[in-house]
């Protein structure tokens, strides 16, 4: 057994257990990984880049989510940064032990008969010399030179910062260079081009490159699982929402452990107004679920949209609060707010997110939503500028930036983009995307067409009601009727789906489940 002396703290790297005195301390999960990191280094420095490979990979963090959970580690073993004890930090490196750990030694218990130790003995002395002659034959050869370009550059795509995104491009391409067929480095260089768009405010053109990358992974490798992933997500950062789902179907298919892209297609469910679906992919979890990035994330959205506001707000708070790397989470917590009328809240998680560096175009809208309820015009024109300079291939923020802006859009300025966003929205599956359209018939003053254009956002999946009642993007039509109507319609579409949950056999233990099948699947 592996077990460390800390200090007055007994470490069971085995058993995961942490005990002071005999009585054991509330230290589990990704802070008990974080801590046996440590102790298996002994006394040396754990650097971030050690203990984000360790602890979190293939996960995808940075160095303040390594810093929020030392913070919970040293709660839970009652230290004080201020003065450590158990852990010390050392800045700009990492962290460091206070104490050397020392082996416990444990005696083994006495037998009664002398014979048994011996016959122990040869039996291990017989499994020693059985694995080392076993170990003989199996010892891999050491990875070539461009298998190692793979894995360092797959190692870098799974931080999830921007530079960090690059490099493995840029390593990617070198292996690309070597290799032209290679169905893993077209499939890598095809995420991390897909990743410019989807996370990082990039080009279109990023997008279709790696649409043409994983098109060629699926051609020279069409049983690669991580080719049909890579060509998922390319469609999915396109917009292409029927092929993104396809592709990542085939991909789980050919991988059944590949959770991150059923977790891909869940939000795609997601979109489409599938929540039991969608809820049912995400916790169908075949490995660590917290090893999924943006799991929780898309969990709290799915249990929001269902009515389980309470335990909704939960998780997106905890994402928050513990994850502030977290792009969607940043984006998740402050709409979670808005939607349920807590402004003042949203506004404050709003600023906490963008002091995070979170530069997203959503977020500059939500601002600027803020700001036009409670009465800021200026403050609100300059949030969907904003929201346009950092998408300004984007439709829909350029026309919030074209309504609210400080010259008035012409009335046949007006008529020109309602006509061009019509026949846009005729390939576009995107139910959100019908706002943009709402928006425009509200400014020409034509109600009806506004309300249709909701309707058609609801029929495509759309349901969120609660962002729809909170946004005075939508108070010109929000005492019509017919507007209450489509609140309606969301509401008894919701209920369906909930009741498809709630009489699941898979149906969440935190939930009011109506089965009485035993539920083997808890979060």
């Amino acid at each position: 057994m592996r077990r460390y002396r800390l200090l007055d703290l007994s470490i069971d790297l085995d058993r995961q257990t942490v005990e002071r005195g005999g009585t054991r301390l509330d230290v589990t999960g990704l802070s008990f990984r974080l801590l046996a990191c440590l102790v298996e280094h002994g006394e040396h420095v754990v650097t971030f880049d050690q203990l984000m490979e360790a602890v979190w990979a293939p996960a995808l963090v940075n160095e303040e989510t390594v810093t929020q959970r030392v913070r919970l580690l040293r709660q839970s073993l009652g230290d004080d940064a201020r003065a450590p004890r158990y852990i010390r930090t050392v800045r700009s490196r990492g962290y460091q032990l206070g104490e050397p750990p020392i082996p416990d030694l444990i005696e083994p218990p006495r037998r009664r008969l002398a014979v048994w130790p011996a016959l122990a003995a040869v039996v291990v002395l017989g499994a020693a010399a059985f694995g080392a002659s076993f170990l003989a034959r199996e010892e891999k050869p050491a990875p070539s030179a461009e298998q190692q370009i793979l894995d360092r550059a797959q190692w870098y795509a799974r931080m999830g910062q921007r530079d960090n995104n690059e490099r493995a491009l840029a390593l990617y391409d070198r292996a690309l260079h070597e290799a032209p067929d290679d169905a893993d480095a077209l499939s890598g260089a095809s995420r991390t081009r897909a990743a410019r768009t989807c996370l990082y405010n990039g080009s279109i053109d990023d997008a279709s490159d790696a649409l043409r990358l994983a098109r060629r992974a699926v051609a020279v490798g069409p049983d690669n699982p991580g080719a049909w992933s890579a060509l998922g997500y390319a469609r999915d950062c396109m917009g292409d929402v029927g092929g993104a789902i396809a592709a990542y179907e085939s991909a789980v298919r050919l991988n059944p452990d590949d959770d991150a892209t059923r977790s891909s297609a869940a939000y795609l469910y997601q979109e489409q107004g599938r929540l039991a679906d969608a809820l049912h992919a995400n916790l169908d979890m075949r490995g660590d679920p917290s090893r999924v990035r943006y799991r929780e994330v898309q969990l709290a959205r799915e249990y929001d949209l269902l009515g389980f506001t309470a335990q909704a707000g939960q998780r997106f708070r905890q994402v928050f609060e513990l994850s502030p790397d977290n792009v969607f989470g940043n984006i998740g917590w402050p709409a979670y707010l808005f939607a349920h009328g807590r402004f003042d809240e949203a506004r404050s998680a709003v600023t906490e997110a963008r002091h995070r560096d979170t530069a997203r175009p959503e977020l500059a809208i939500l601002d600027g939503e803020l700001a036009l309820r409670r009465g800021d015009k200026a403050a609100a024109a300059n949030a969907f500028a904003e929201a346009h300079a950092l998408r300004p291939e984007a439709s829909l923020p350029e026309t919030l930036a074209l309504l609210y802006g400080e010259t008035p859009l012409g009335a046949e300025a007006l008529q020109q983009r309602i006509i061009a966003t019509r026949k846009a929205l005729a390939s576009d599956p995107w139910p959100a995307s019908r706002f943009e359209l709402s928006w425009l018939l509200q400014a020409a003053g034509d109600r009806r067409n506004a309300i249709a254009a909701l309707d058609d956002a609801v029929a495509m999946g759309w349901r969120d009601a609660g962002y729809l009642r909170a946004s005075p993007l939508f108070a010109p039509i929000a005492a019509d009727p017919a507007f209450q109507d489509v609140i309606e319609s969301i509401d008894r579409r919701t209920r369906a789906e909930r009741d498809r949950v709630l009489d699941a056999t898979w149906c969440p233990t935190d939930l009011p489940c109506r089965t009485s099948i035993p539920r083997d699947m808890p979060l």
